[in-house]
């Protein structure tokens, strides 16, 4: 004979972060908060049904994924207003049609049917709603709630790679700029002028003030490199009176830059070739400024820059740091931290990605001991990886992607050989990688260490412009 039992077993107040990525949109990034009230409705031996409501407290989801761990055996039987699979204690639920729809502050729920081993039925644990534990609170907002990034960003706002910046809006007379970097450099713009240069400025809240007391735009971007050290953006806050808004919309255009020093502007500053004497390279690099960051505002495009300095596509300058190479650190948030991966948060997804690899490669004379015995195994080496990064690229953004195999010198064996692996991609029927070479007696370099100037960089985004804008590109 049933018995029943009319009783609540558990109330979970739980934190979610909702992360759904459907076609042609971004991925919402909110990190808000749910509730969610585990309920057994009847109980007999051998079996018992429960309810599971959920409430959304956070910006609306379009589909939901919610996860538990039973802990006495319970197996699922039965379960309505959703599909369940079980694995051992693990269940996974995921929406039906008709409730994946949650806006802000809706409920739905699901029940179920179970049998249990044994005469124990504990309260499920570990519930995960969207992949996120449900802890019991709403987290406080991260440093990326108020601030627009493209940049490989951590969630706790950690970043190596140069050029990354940060775009907010607030209203009010003034706004403070919370940063932890001794290695690098920023620049500060309001408005779209620069208002403040940060120099390795530490642990600090940088503050602007006396503007009108108006709606205004704040962009921080980082200068320099820092492949041995990450930088820590804490966020926007505005001054008394004030407030922080909602932070500036993604740009529809999305540019990766991949590539060494020239990508990413070193020395660009300088007007002599020896930098010893007037800062030397970290003073004298602005990669804001450089030909990367510049095509893509022009053409109203968030970017990455993804550069560092000597190292080549298998062999970096002159042979140093043997066994690495660029591809070593490439899907790195942080270049500091061994094994790292930046988690691509869904919004990343660029139509065109510039490479510009092999100045290193080629630049010097091979040294004895280096793992090529001769300047042709060396191409071969060279042109192979390129095809496995190409392919690397191909499997993370996909096929209609545009990739363009730069080379800034009109001839030479970087030049003949990433023009042998275009056409070679070319003939395998891959119509989306193109050669760029950008080889041109007007380019001065005068930058540090015979590096692009300011100038050079300014002739180089004009050029790349062009070029992007007769592509047929998917954007």
């Amino acid at each position: 004979m049933h018995r029943l039992k009319s009783a609540v077993a558990a109330v979970l107040t739980a934190a979610l972060t909702a992360v759904l990525t459907t076609s042609g949109s971004a991925a919402p990034t909110t990190a808000a908060g749910c509730r969610i009230a585990y309920q057994v409705t009847h109980e007999w031996p051998g079996g018992f049904s429960a309810s599971v409501d959920v409430t959304n407290l956070g910006d609306a989801v379009g589909r939901w994924r919610l996860e538990w761990s039973f802990g006495a055996g319970q197996t699922i039987t039965q379960l309505w207003n959703g599909s369940a699979r079980q694995s051992g204690a693990q269940v996974v639920v995921d929406s039906a049609g008709h409730n994946g729809s949650l806006g802000t502050g809706a409920s739905t729920g699901i029940g179920f049917v179970a049998r249990t081993s044994g005469s124990a039925n504990p309260v499920p644990t570990g519930f995960t709603l969207n992949g996120t534990a449900c802890t019991g609170s709403v987290p406080a907002p991260g440093p990326l709630a108020g601030a627009h990034t493209a940049g490989r960003v951590t969630a706790s706002g950690r970043y190596s790679w140069p050029g990354v910046y940060f775009e907010g809006r607030f209203r009010g007379t003034g706004v403070g700029i919370v940063l932890d970097d001794s290695a690098n450099d920023y620049d500060v713009q309001v408005d779209g002028a620069t208002v403040a240069t940060l120099v390795t400025p530490g642990r600090t809240t940088h503050w602007v003030n006396g503007l009108t007391d108006a709606e205004h735009h704040v962009r921080l971007v980082k200068r320099t490199e820092s492949p041995h050290a990450a930088g820590e953006f804490g966020g926007f806050v505005a001054a008394a009176g004030g407030a922080v808004l909602a932070k500036p919309a993604a740009r529809t255009r999305q540019i990766e830059f991949i590539g060494d020093s020239l990508t990413a502007g070193y020395g660009n500053l300088s007007t002599t070739r020896d930098c010893s004497a007037n800062g030397g390279v970290t003073r004298n690099t602005n990669t804001d400024v450089s030909f990367a960051a510049l095509t893509a505002r022009a053409l109203n495009a968030d970017y990455q820059v993804n550069a560092f300095s000597g190292l080549g596509m298998v062999r970096n300058y002159n042979g140093h740091s043997a066994g690495t190479s660029y591809r070593t650190y490439y899907d790195r948030a942080l270049l500091n931290v061994d094994g790292d991966v930046w988690q691509n948060p869904g919004s990343w997804r660029p139509r065109v990605v510039v490479v510009g690899l092999g100045t290193n490669d080629f630049s010097t004379a091979l040294n004895p001991g280096e793992q090529w015995p001769s300047h042709e195994s060396l191409v071969a080496a060279y042109r192979s990886a390129y095809h496995g990064f190409l392919d690397r690229l191909r499997s993370r953004h996909g096929a209609t992607a545009s990739i363009v195999v730069s080379v800034p010198e009109a001839s030479g064996a970087f030049a003949d050989a990433a023009r042998q692996v275009v056409q070679e991609r070319n003939n395998q029927g891959d119509g989306r990688v193109h050669h760029w070479n950008y080889g041109d007696p007007a380019l001065d370099r005068l930058g540090c260490d015979w590096h692009f100037s300011a100038r050079d960089h300014r002739l180089i985004a004009a050029k790349l412009g062009d070029y992007l804008s007769a592509l047929p590109l998917a954007w």
